[in-house]
């Protein structure tokens, strides 16, 4: 059986290096907090327009923030 690979994410990594909390960020892409724990804890994968909003507040593209592993 195959293994399903998941797409990861430095979200966190990026908010808490910009001083944005949580709360903000959620607020500026409009989700709940809730939400974007679990799309932070790799729980939940997010549309792929809530990814570029996400990018966007970052100013960032979205291989930056989003990682999909290459198979091997």
């Amino acid at each position: 059986m195959v293994k399903p690979t998941r797409v990861t994410n430095s979200i966190r990594a990026v908010r808490e290096a910009t001083g944005m909390t949580q709360a903000d960020l959620a607020r500026r892409i409009g989700v709940t907090r809730q939400t974007l724990i679990a799309i932070e804890q790799g729980k939940y994968s997010p549309t792929l327009e809530l990814a570029f909003q996400i990018s966007r507040v970052f100013g960032v593209g979205l291989d930056d923030l989003f990682q999909f592993p290459e198979e091997g």
